[in-house]
């Protein structure tokens, strides 16, 4: 199967200012030397050894994470402002059936969908998966005016809501999934995928600890032994003690976390809106760090950047 970013931002979308670009360029330009630039092949040289923080950026998109398990089985975790992009580059399943599963109904989560172009052709099919109740009447609530030009009602009848309960495996194609609640304002959802012996992990919006006492058999289910796990890791620790309750993780508790349930690889995930991407290429370098030195089992630590592809 294949991890698809879209978006990887979280609270509200953090588009590139004209601020940060121009730092990129000047930082670009402090390190040009005259030999980078004699020849076209000199200069691609030289913006191919630029820092990724520099030359790219982690984008500013709201949660939406693509799972394609097949040419027909494509799963969506969160409709963030990420799920736009996707029906912009990504191509449709064979059948024009789309899953979406939403770890919880904040907004940042779910403010995607009234500008997802499958949500208006003829030919989709969507189903909807969630463990809130009410989940129909919430989205038709954010397309209603004066909140939105087009009203819930001329497109129901493409999307399926789908109830599903916490610890109870469900499957979609040939795809094994289940979910447990976390520890977030109003509640959150973390899911497990598993497909050909694989297994990958969604996990949200969720306050971790570090006493992993407070976990009962429902979490150590869904992570435990995952392959790869996408984590939220919004603050630093400085960030983190001022944030209490506020349903969210420094990237050292992520560490710590899947370190403790045995998990393979992370990417940190929902970013701070604040934090740019030269903040963010600090935090992956520390958590890394961290990993390597503090942590006593290997765990491999990457950050979710818009358009990143994973194949497991």
């Amino acid at each position: 199967m294949k991890i698809v970013f879209w978006g990887v931002r979280g609270s509200t979308p953090a588009p590139l200012t004209k601020e940060q670009v121009q730092a990129k360029i000047i930082a670009a330009i402090m390190r040009v030397q005259s030999k980078d630039i004699i020849s076209p092949d000199a200069r691609e040289k030289f913006l191919a050894s630029l820092p990724e923080y520099i030359f790219g950026t982690t984008g500013g998109n709201t949660p939406c994470v693509q799972l394609v398990a097949d040419e027909k089985n494509h799963i969506i975790f969160d409709a963030g402002t990420g799920l736009r992009v996707m029906a912009k580059k990504s191509p449709a399943p064979e059948n024009c059936r789309y899953s979406i599963l939403f770890s919880h109904l904040h907004w940042d989560h779910i403010q995607g969908f009234p500008f997802f172009d499958p949500l208006f052709d003829s030919k989709s099919k969507i189903d909807i998966y969630s463990p809130f109740p009410d989940t129909d009447k919430y989205f038709a609530k954010q397309m209603r005016a004066p909140y939105f030009p087009v009203d819930f009602e001329s497109v129901k009848e493409r999307v399926n809501f789908i109830s599903i309960q916490p610890g109870k495996e469900f499957n979609i194609g040939d795809v094994r999934l289940n979910c447990c609640k976390m520890s977030h304002p109003g509640g959150s959802y973390a899911y497990s995928a598993v497909q050909n012996g694989k297994k990958i992990v969604y996990a949200t919006d969720v306050e971790l600890y570090l006493d992993t006492h407070k976990y009962g058999p429902d979490v150590e289910q869904i992570f435990n032994g995952a392959d790869m796990a996408v984590l939220d890791s919004q603050y630093t620790m400085e960030e983190a003690i001022d944030k209490i309750k506020w349903g969210h993780s420094p990237f050292s508790y992520a560490v710590d976390f899947a370190a403790q349930m045995d998990i393979s690889k992370i990417f940190l995930f929902h970013h701070e809106p604040e934090h740019d991407d030269k903040k963010l290429d600090a935090i992956l370098k520390a958590a890394r760090w961290y990993a390597k030195f503090i942590v006593q089992k290997a765990v491999t630590v990457d950050l979710a950047v818009e358009g990143t592809e994973i194949e497991l």
